[in-house]
């Protein structure tokens, strides 16, 4: 059963922020005083209560409802607990969010988990760009935590990343993993063009299509790596198609880059 239900009346003109409304946030709070918390919507301030219906008490699970392209920031900063969307959500959903879990049943706007360092954000439907990505100016995008996404992810999609885990059950659009530090990003659809171009760690891990490297990147030919079997032994837990990854061999074809960059990155396709 869930603490806390926010109907959304009627689709937003400009953008509302969500940032307050966090589980932790709202953790023993009335629908009476969470209706009266003030978001930021276009230049000004409004309460929670002229957008929402609000319903039940604030505990660990939230549930918002309604079409929310255009609400942003769910979950930012959020440490523990769960979010549930119904429907789409808009920008830097679960930004800098350090634990927890948030579903997404549609799609979502651009930077979603961008500064995530621990948790699961699920998302059922496409990510925008930038997913996992750092933000204009910033040098270090997701560090941590899982990002699944059951559709595609646009373009940029990890850029500057340093750790965890990006699982697209679709494909991903232009430069993927660009500027890549770390972790890991896997997809079961085509990639558009550039992955990974100046990345210089991490792993891209193509499960469908093969990628297409830039010339900065040397083919490491054909070669068996077992690691593969513990990665996707890892993933036997997640809400995602991964869950069930079924490879009959650990040979794969490897390419190392950007060596533009001095990179020591790592593009992998693992055909079935």
């Amino acid at each position: 059963m869930v603490d806390l239900v926010l109907r959304l009346r009627a689709a937003p003109a400009f953008r509302l922020d969500l940032s307050p409304l966090t589980p932790e946030r709202l953790a023993g709070q009335s629908a009476e005083a969470v209706a009266r918390i003030a978001l930021a919507y276009g230049r000004r301030s409004v309460p929670a209560g002229e957008w929402f219906d609000v319903r039940g008490t604030g505990g660990s699970d939230l549930l918002i409802e309604g079409d929310g392209a255009r609400l942003d920031r769910i979950g930012a900063d959020m440490r523990n607990g769960s979010i549930r969307v119904e429907g789409n959500a808009g920008a830097y959903l679960g930004i800098g969010m350090r634990g927890g879990r948030i579903d997404v049943s549609g799609s979502v706007d651009a930077y979603a988990a961008s500064g995530l360092s621990g948790g699961l954000v699920r998302i059922g439907g496409d990510a925008g760009d930038f997913a996992g990505a750092a933000l204009p100016g910033e040098h270090r995008g997701m560090r941590g935590g899982v990002l699944v996404v059951g559709g595609r992810l646009g373009d940029r999609a990890g850029d500057h990343m340093r750790r965890g885990l990006i699982l697209a059950e679709g494909g991903c659009g232009d430069y993927c993993g660009a500027r890549m530090q770390g972790g890991t990003i896997a997809m079961l659809g085509p990639c558009g063009p550039r992955a990974g171009f100046a990345m210089q760690r991490g792993t891209l891990l193509f499960a469908g299509a093969p990628p297409a490297p830039g010339p900065t990147f040397n083919d490491a030919g054909q070669l068996p790596l077992g690691f593969l079997v513990l990665l996707a032994r890892s993933w036997k837990e997640l809400p995602s198609r991964f869950a069930s990854l079924n490879r009959p061999s650990i040979h794969v074809r490897r390419w190392i880059g950007d060596l533009a960059f001095a990179g020591q990155g790592e593009l992998i396709h693992w055909p079935g």
